[in-house]
Order: structure tokens, then sequence, then C-alpha cells
């Protein structure tokens, strides 16, 4: 089954990626609104995975420019971080194409319940900067080779495990947790969204309307960040983390 483009259809996608771009940009989640609408609209789920990935990554690279000039990224630490996520979502990419994900499926929700909870009972996590507990160089090392693997192999909430260990371990405040969280999925979202498209799975034509929409909301959210207080940030990184868990626990055990 192909996908028939209508020009409804494509304006129901535009206006869901608006609204994803400005929750994703914020607290992640951003797949977790527009995977859906791509299904609904009748795509079929390995194009619906890589257009997915074509549209995200618009709306990941706008925050990540928008960050870059915000002075709330660590540029120093940057390229360490950035190569080894690209070495992990490049394993990781390659991998689900040959190893079934359904083990991780099940286990993903209660780690994201911890992260949640840890959050949630701690309310001065990130409202400041704290002395680091790891070296730079351990951290960006390993939270790159893992997770970048993680968002290629398989991906719900990468932006919420970023966040909460830029702000546990490096000692990072939300708002330059969330900043530097955009410059590490805009890395994995690329590659994973390279092999997508050598493995012929990406609609560009439904892909660049929502990746118009993604640019305009991911503005939009990044602007919010940059210019609101942390418990602004904590309410919205709370809720797309509880979104996912939710999403994730129905669709593995109760759909």
């Amino acid at each position: 089954m192909m996908f028939e483009p209508s020009l409804m259809k494509l304006l129901i996608l535009f206006f869901v990626a608006i609204t994803a771009g400005f929750v994703d940009s914020i607290a992640g989640g951003g797949g977790l609104i527009t995977l859906p609408a791509l299904l609904a609209v009748g795509i079929p789920p390995h194009l619906a995975l890589g257009t997915n990935k074509l549209q995200s990554s618009f709306g990941s690279s706008t925050a990540a420019i928008r960050y870059a000039g915000s002075g709330l990224v660590v540029k120093d630490q940057l390229i360490r971080g950035v190569f080894f996520t690209f070495i992990g979502a490049l394993t990781g990419t390659s991998l689900i194409q040959i190893i079934p994900a359904d083990s991780l499926k099940k286990v993903i929700p209660f780690i994201l319940l911890g992260v949640f909870f840890y959050t949630l009972f701690s309310p001065e996590l990130g409202k400041t900067d704290r002395h680091a507990r790891v070296k730079a160089g351990v951290f960006y090392t390993t939270a790159g080779l893992t997770l970048g693997f993680y968002d290629g192999f398989f991906g719900p909430g990468t932006g919420s495990f970023w966040t909460i260990a830029l702000v546990s371990l490096m000692g990072f405040n939300l708002k330059s947790a969330t900043a530097n969280t955009k410059i590490m999925n805009f890395t994995s979202n690329i590659v994973s969204l390279t092999l997508f498209i050598l493995g012929g799975n990406v609609l560009f034509l439904p892909g660049l309307i929502m990746a118009s929409g993604q640019i305009g909301g991911a503005w939009l959210g990044s602007h919010m960040v940059i210019n609101k207080g942390t418990k602004f940030i904590r309410i919205f990184f709370l809720s797309m983390v509880a979104l996912t868990i939710t999403k994730l626990i129905y669709q593995e055990f109760l759909g």
C-alpha cells in the first residue's frame, strides 16, 4: 500500500508538525505526536518511520541552531559528544535492520519511569548549575555511544535520557541541558535519516511539508526556553516523559 497525498492530509500533517516542533524543542517527545499522525493518514509503517526522521531532522536542526547562538551550548565539549553520538547512532540504525527490538521495547518504559520519579521528587534538580560528577570526556564518550545507539536502534525517550544525564551527571541546569540535548538529537537524527534514505524509506512530499511546520514550531519552542525559567521547562519535561511512558506501556502491554 502506497500513500496517496491529498490537500487535507498534507494540511493535517503540517499543523501536527508545528505542534510537535514546539514540544520537541522544549522537552523532547515530538515523535509521539508526528509518528501516529503519519500512520493515521495511511502511510505504511516503514515509510512513516523514515519520513518522520526527515521532518524531525528539520525541527532538531532549527532548535540546535537557535540554541547554539544563545550561549547555552557548551561548545568546548561539543565535538566529542557529536562524534560519539554519530558512531553510536550509525551502529544502532544499522543493527535495527537485522536485530528485533522487542525486548528493548519492554524495558524502556520502566527506565523512563525511573527518570520521571527521579525528576519529580528532586524539585531543585536543574534549577542551577552544579559541579559535574564525572569528567566531560568520559561522559560524552559513554553517553554519546550509548544514547546515540539507542536513538538509532529504537528512539523514544532519547531526549529525556540526554537531558537527565546532563543535569544529574554533568551538573547542567535545565536550560543548558535542553539546549545541548538538541545538538545530540540532531546528530543521531541525521545519521538515521541518511540510512532511511539509502534504504528508500522516505516520502519527500509529506516529509518536507511537515519540515516547514517543524521549523516554525521548533523556533518558537526554543525561543521560549531561552527566555523562560527552569520551572517552565520542568513542567514540559515531566509531561512529555509521562506521555512517553503511557504510550509505550499501552503499545507493549495493553494494546
